[in-house]
Parts: C-alpha cells; structure tokens; sequence
C-alpha cells in the first residue's frame, strides 16, 4: 500500500502537466508503474490513485455499490464520468485532464497533497480556504477520529 504525505505548490504547464514531487514518487509502489486513475475528488480538489490502488478500491467498494439504487448511480457517473489513466512521462509529470482541472479550478499553480493511498491536487487559493474553514482545534478533530 502507499503512503503518501506531505504539501507542495507546483506550477502546470499549458498542456495540465505538473512536476509530481520526489517524495511522492518514491512512495509510488511498483506495482503502479507509474501509472495513476485521477478522478474527480471531494472538496473540489482531483484524486490521483496508484492504478493498483485503484483497482483494490473498485474491488472493495465501487463495485459492490448496488447500481440500482440512484444515489450510487449517480455517484459512479460523477467519479468516473471524467477519471482517466495517465503516465507519469519522462520528466516525471503528470498530466491532469483539463476537465478535472476546470473542474477544481486550477489555474497555474498547484497544490499537491499526499494522502496515504492517494495524491490529491487543489487550487491553492481553494485550499487555503478549505483548511481555514473549519473553526475547530486541530487537537479535537484528532480526539473524535483517533478514538479506539
């Protein structure tokens, strides 16, 4: 399984393709190889899944979704409407497709977000927000999701 982590805010180019950050690229297993399904993400931002991780994910959860229900419908269209597999290329981009970036209003810049089994990219400016949003203390959000 990956283990991604950490923040950085890189440039994209014309064509949507970004510098994915060493330290994320070293956590990229091999199994991958170099290979990505980004997708739409929550919070307006784009998931990139390790197409090994991906393919567990549909295993687990996508695929037991009961396709006739219309929530789980309409679920599956929205995050797979516009997923697609990219590469990483020789310089170690990845290219984002330009649905998605409209889609979480990228524009330049990039900020690029490891969250263990996945990477996710925002806005930087939506991303500022969205952590300045929540007016509760860091040290309670861990006392409720941390407890065993």
């Amino acid at each position: 399984m990956s283990s991604f982590k950490g923040k950085e805010t890189h440039s994209l180019d014309s064509k949507g393709r970004v510098s994915l950050p060493a330290k994320m690229r070293k956590s990229l297993p091999e199994a991958a190889q170099n290979t990505f399904v980004v997708t739409r993400g929550l919070d307006r931002c784009i998931f990139a899944y390790p197409i090994n991780e991906w393919e567990e994910k549909q295993k687990r959860s996508l695929e037991d979704l009961n396709q006739y229900d219309s929530q789980n419908r309409q679920f599956l269209r929205r995050m797979l409407e516009c997923s697609e597999d990219v590469t990483l290329d020789a310089q170690q981009r990845i290219t984002l497709p330009k649905e998605l970036i409209a889609f979480a209003g990228i524009e330049g810049k990039v900020t690029i977000v490891g969250i263990l089994d996945h990477i996710e990219f925002w806005d930087p400016e939506t991303y500022e927000k969205y952590m300045n949003s929540c007016d509760e203390p860091f040290e309670d959000i861990a006392a409720k999701v941390m407890l065993t």
